[in-house]
C-alpha cells in the first residue's frame, strides 16, 4: 500500500472523452492488482499499448534448485564476486529460491538497457548496494542511490540508467504483492506514528517521461521462466499523465527508524516490508538495549516455521565472525542458530552499532540453487564449534 500520486495531464474523470490537439482520444490504460480489487493506476497514453508489430523466440530465463543440498546453516561468500554478467538481465544469478520468492545478486557490466523489460509475474525489490542512477518507467523518472529499496510492481515496464562507478544490487522477485507492513497501517492504509517510516520517506517518480517518435522499441517480458521478445512501433513510455496507488518507488534504509528497548528486541521490529510469503526486515545502525543487565547480542533460536537470510550490507555485525560485506547467510528451520562463541561477552556493555543488513524471513523452506553452490562455504555449520 502506497498513497495516490499523478503526475502530467489527466481527464478530471476517469474513464472519459480525454482528447489530443489533433482530436484523437489519448488510449487510458487501467494497471490493476488483485483484478480489480487492489490498488491501481489510470495511465493515459498517445498510442494504445496493445499495438504489437512482432513476437520473437522466447528466451529460457529460470533458475534450478540444487539437489541433495541436504539440511545445513549457509554461508554463501559473495563479498568478493565481481561482475555476474553484460546487462541487467543476464547479470542476475539467483542463488536462493522458493516458489515465493527468488533472491539474485546482480553486478553488470553495462550500465545501460537498449531494451524495456516487464517483469509479468513478480513484483520486484532491487536493494542498491553500491550505485546510483535512475529508473525509468511508464511512471516516470524516478533517481535512485545505494541503501534505497526500489520497489516495482509486476507488469511495470522499465529500464535502468546507471551512472559510472561500482554497481552491486540485490534483487527480490516476489510471487505476491510487496507491501508497507500491516500492523503500522491505519484502516485507511496511512502509515501509523509509530512506523519506522512514514510516507514522506517514500519517492515516488518525480517526472514524466513522453516519448512521442515512432521506431522500433524492444521490450523483453518475463513469464514463465522465459524473456517473451515483443516489438512496438511506439515507445512504453508515451504517456501524458497517470494517477493512482499503483507505481514504482523507492525508501531509503538510512530512512528506517529502529525500534529500541531495555531488552534485545525481536527481529519483528526491524520489518520493513510484507508479502504472501516472507518478510523483508532492516537490521540499521541503532542505540543497544539499556536494561543494567542487558545483553544485546541476539538469543540462540530455532526456527520453527521460517527460513532466516541475511545479506549483510556493511559495518560489523557483532553476533557474527567471518562474514564480510556482501555476503549472504541462510539459516534454515529446523535448526537452532545463534551468535557465535565469545560474541555473546563482547556485546555487554555495548551501546551501539553501526551495523547494516537486509534480512529476508520465508513461511517456506528456501532453497540454494545450483549458481549458488560455487560460494557455499564448507565449514560454515561446524563454525559454533570453538
Amino acid at each position: 500500500m502506497t498513497y495516490y500520486h499523478r503526475l502530467g495531464e489527466i481527464p478530471p474523470k476517469r474513464h472519459t472523452q480525454f482528447r489530443q490537439p489533433d482530436g484523437s482520444l489519448y488510449a487510458e490504460e487501467l494497471v490493476s492488482s488483485k483484478g480489480f480489487s487492489g490498488i491501481y493506476s489510470n495511465l493515459y497514453h498517445i498510442t494504445p499499448p496493445t499495438r504489437v508489430m512482432a513476437i520473437g523466440t522466447p528466451v529460457p530465463f529460470g533458475s534450478t534448485i540444487a539437489k541433495d543440498y541436504g539440511l545445513k546453516q549457509t554461508h554463501l561468500s559473495t563479498s568478493n564476486v565481481g561482475e555476474t554478467g553484460n546487462d541487467y538481465l543476464s547479470a542476475r544469478k539467483v542463488l536462493l529460491m522458493n516458489s515465493d520468492v527468488k533472491m539474485a545478486l546482480c553486478n553488470p557490466k553495462s550500465r545501460t538497457m537498449d531494451y524495456y523489460y516487464k517483469n509479468a509475474e513478480a513484483d520486484e525489490v532491487v536493494f542498491i548496494h553500491d550505485g546510483k542512477g535512475c529508473l525509468l518507467s511508464q511512471f516516470g523518472k524516478l533517481y535512485v542511490e545505494a541503501g534505497d529499496y526500489v520497489v516495482i510492481p509486476r507488469t511495470t515496464i522499465y529500464k535502468f540508467e546507471w551512472e559510472e562507478g561500482p554497481l552491486r544490487l540485490l534483487i527480490i522477485e516476489s510471487a505476491s504483492p510487496v507491501e508497507t507492513v500491516r500492523r503500522y497501517r491505519n484502516e485507511l492504509g496511512q502509515l501509523l506514528e509509530h512506523s519506522p517510516y512514514c510516507e514522506r520517506d517514500i519517492r515516488p517518480p518525480s517526472e514524466l517521461i513522453t516519448e512521442k517518435e515512432r521506431g522500433s522499441y524492444h521490450m523483453q517480458i518475463k513469464k514463465g521462466d522465459m524473456l517473451h521478445q515483443y516489438e512496438y512501433d511506439q515507445s512504453p513510455f508515451d504517456l501524458v499523465g497517470w494517477d493512482g496507488y499503483l507505481f514504482p518507488y523507492a525508501l531509503s534504509i538510512h530512512d528506517f527508524e529502529p525500534i529500541t528497548g531495555r531488552i534485545h528486541q525481536p527481529p519483528p521490529v526491524h520489518q520493513t516490508f510484507q508479502s504472501a510469503g516472507y518478510v523483508i526486515c532492516s537490521f540499521v545502525p541503532r542505540l543497544f538495549d539499556y536494561h543494567p543487565k542487558a545483553i544485546p547480542a541476539p538469543y540462540n533460536h530455532s526456527n520453527i516455521d521460517s527460513d532466516e537470510v541475511l545479506y549483510y550490507v556493511e559495518g560489523n555485525f557483532m553476533s557474527r565472525k567471518g562474514i564480510d560485506r556482501g555476503s549472504f547467510t541462510l539459516h534454515p528451520g529446523g535448526l537452532p542458530h545463534g551468535p557465535h562463541p565469545g560474541t555473546v561477552e563482547k556485546s555487554i556493555g555495548a551501546k551501539e552499532t553501526e551495523e547494516l543488513a537486509v534480512m529476508l524471513d520465508t513461511f517456506r523452506p528456501l532453497y540454494v540453487t545450483e549458481e549458488a553452490l560455487e560460494y557455499v562455504d564448507i565449514n560454515y555449520p561446524m563454525s559454533w564449534t570453538e
